[in-house]
């Protein structure tokens, strides 16, 4: 079954930051956030015509969907679609785990239903697919998709769903200048003939691709972006720089271009907002025209870096 409604192509607005407590060592991004802090960028993306917001019950074990839950629950629920993630590894031992965890998902973020729902790991395809089909009829997820998956899972998760009459509508994957494995494994390809949205988290790497650090600015200490990505910045500065300089021939910035690279291979990216200017890089990003050259130019600077950005989550894509 196929809805009326797929994901629109543009940009999901990531709240994986939300869910740090703002303390040293606590958490993914070392970034302090305050209530006013959300709101404006709750504000901003409203007015720019930003519709889609990602998190997932495991940011901060709750932290992020209740602020997300407060921040757009002053708005018609029509207004807005959520995105959020049943994770196996946090799963309970109860008798319907998925459901379980929706529900305080639903209770948390003050809605009765969610636009898309992802299984968040593919812990077991063949155990968990299946438990989205009641989830589907009941009305409380509206689409749902994979993410983390190889090839081989997304098409045994599809045929799951298929004799249910249902289908994967959208895959979400690590997918960036610096971390091509989705495209190499044919997954891209795949959403492409398929006709599903394909969601690239981490496209600006934790700030790393953003142009904001360098070896004499590093990430925030103490975060758990600081311990993957420092001691790289120094071999990201070519592409860094050259981002920069196709950013400044069109008065935007770094990240924009890296952002709208992945508009160009076709992708949705999935970027984390906590600033309004965040939400100001996206409205650029969306508004850049990148030729094939540059497209080309920058995924040799990024080859030529020679850094692997693999979470310790991900497993190799290229089986």
């Amino acid at each position: 079954m196929t809805t009326d409604h797929p994901p629109a192509r543009g940009f999901a607005l990531g709240t994986w930051a939300w869910g740090d407590s703002g303390e040293t060592g606590d958490g993914q991004f070392g970034t302090r956030l305050t209530r006013g802090d959300l709101e404006q960028v709750v504000d901003k993306a409203r007015a720019a015509g930003f519709t889609l917001w990602d998190t997932a019950r495991v940011y901060g074990m709750g932290r992020s969907e209740a602020l997300l839950g407060e921040l757009l629950g002053d708005g018609p629920r029509e207004s807005y679609e959520i995105s959020t993630k049943f994770t196996p590894q946090i799963a309970g031992d109860g008798e319907d785990p998925m459901r379980e965890m929706l529900e305080r998902s639903l209770a948390t973020l003050g809605v009765e239903y969610v636009d898309l729902y992802w299984i968040h790991n593919p812990a077991d395809v063949r155990r968990w697919t299946p438990c989205l089909i009641p989830l589907l009829q009941s009305g409380k997820v509206r689409r749902v998709g994979v993410s983390n998956h190889n090839l081989a899972e997304i098409r045994l998760a599809d045929r799951i769903l298929g004799e249910a009459g249902f289908r994967i509508e959208a895959v979400q994957n690590h997918y960036s200048l610096l971390y091509r494995q989705s495209e190499q494994a044919g997954i891209l390809d795949h959403c492409r003939a398929a006709g599903i949205p394909f969601f690239a988290y981490m496209v600006l790497e934790q700030g790393a691709l953003t142009g904001s650090y360098d070896a004499d600015r590093p990430l925030p200490v103490g975060s758990k972006r600081a311990q993957s990505y420092n001691a790289m910045l120094p071999k990201l500065k070519p592409l860094t720089d050259r981002l920069a300089s196709i950013a400044s021939d069109q008065g935007a910035k770094a990240a924009d271009v890296a952002m709208a690279w992945a508009l160009a291979k076709g992708a949705t990216p999935i970027v984390g907002v906590t600033r309004p200017r965040h939400v100001e890089g996206l409205v650029r990003a969306r508004g850049l025209g990148l030729t094939p050259e540059h497209v080309a130019e920058l995924e040799a600077l990024a080859d030529s870096a020679e850094v692997n950005t693999r979470g310790w989550w991900e497993r190799d894509m290229v089986v």
